[in-house]
């Protein structure tokens, strides 16, 4: 098929191995630390046996790097990258690992953004040679000038998070965590649009390992989809938003939140900030608001794992200004 081993608009096991075939050597694998309960005390999961994917120390500074390689390795490798390069929106991070994977292949990228972009993930773009352009306040505004450059400029357009190459490549972070620690029971990934969790969720099919997909109260997307039956529109509002700001759920995503072992958790955005600001005082660990989201599924008792459970904890982004973290 085009872009996945799977029947059209769905991704599974072997679409993740295929991307790891194609990124092999091009992307960092993950690297797992065992933590204790954080040494801040009792905390929800003192009793669970809890490791941290270390997916901050990625390329580009987050998991977005995966999908970018694998989309532009199979396009170079099939004789489909067009002339016009690549074209994407992004919040930020997802333009970043384009503009990378862009970079390493030769091959040009345009990246839009929301004026609201963070001003170092702009800097960042600019350093690897992307072209950069700010349109409107959300990701949606974005996507949609993305949209008409593509049809344009006749670029490819890759997506953020809806896009099976896209989201099996996301998926090989899981698939090397199962690899480095096998008896790992749950998954924890931070949840936007859905890239990464549906990435995850194809990984982890058939091996009995859950996900639990966590989002920030003020940008559902994911979880107002499991409500309402299908994707819808929803605000976007909150701190971890230039990350996790995403409008809609793919469908890819839903389709296997409702066919897998998922459970599917809201955080505030008090706890996003004091699980970024924990990690930072007791494993000087520094992470973006969206990179601390999983985590703070845990520390503020979204989700209580079972007494012993195995979880690993995705700190999937790193791409953050640091000023802020208080000195302890």
């Amino acid at each position: 098929m085009d872009q996945a081993t799977s029947p059209a608009g769905t991704i599974g096991p072997d679409d993740v191995r295929a991307a790891a075939a194609r990124i092999a050597g091009r992307v960092r694998p993950v690297a797992l630390a065992h933590v204790s309960s954080g040494g801040g005390g009792p905390t929800p999961f003192e009793h669970a046996d809890v490791s941290f994917a270390l997916e901050m120390l990625q390329h580009t500074g987050t998991f977005k790097a995966r999908g970018a390689a694998n989309l532009a390795a199979y396009h170079v490798a099939a004789g489909t990258m067009p002339d016009a390069g690549v074209v994407i929106a992004s919040g930020g991070n997802a333009g970043v690992a384009c503009a990378w994977a862009a970079q390493a292949t030769s091959t040009r990228a345009t990246v839009f953004l929301p004026g609201t972009a963070p001003a170092f993930k702009v800097a960042k773009l600019t350093a690897l040679g992307a072209d950069v352009r700010l349109v409107g306040t959300e990701y949606a505004h974005a996507l949609e000038a993305s949209i008409e450059h593509a049809t344009s400029t006749g670029a490819l357009l890759s997506h953020a998070y809806d896009n099976p190459l896209i989201a099996a490549g996301a998926g090989t972070l899981a698939a090397e965590i199962l690899a480095a620690d096998p008896h790992v029971e749950t998954i924890m990934v931070a949840v936007g649009g859905g890239g990464l969790y549906a990435g995850t969720a194809a990984a982890v099919a058939g091996t009995g390992v859950s996900v639990v997909a966590v989002e920030p109260t003020g940008c559902r997307a994911l979880h107002a989809a499991i409500e309402h039956g299908g994707p819808v529109d929803v605000p976007v509002d909150s701190i971890a938003a230039d990350s996790l700001g995403a409008r809609r759920t793919s469908q890819l995503a839903y389709d296997l939140a409702v066919t897998s072992t998922t459970t599917s958790v809201l955080v505030p955005d008090e706890a996003i900030a004091s699980a970024r600001q924990h990690l930072w005082d007791h494993h000087r660990l520094v992470v973006e608001l969206g990179g601390a989201t999983a985590l703070a599924a845990l520390l503020s008792g979204a989700y209580v794992p079972r007494a012993g459970e195995r979880v690993a904890v995705v700190l999937c982004g790193a791409n953050t200004d640091p000023c802020d973290l208080v000195g302890r």
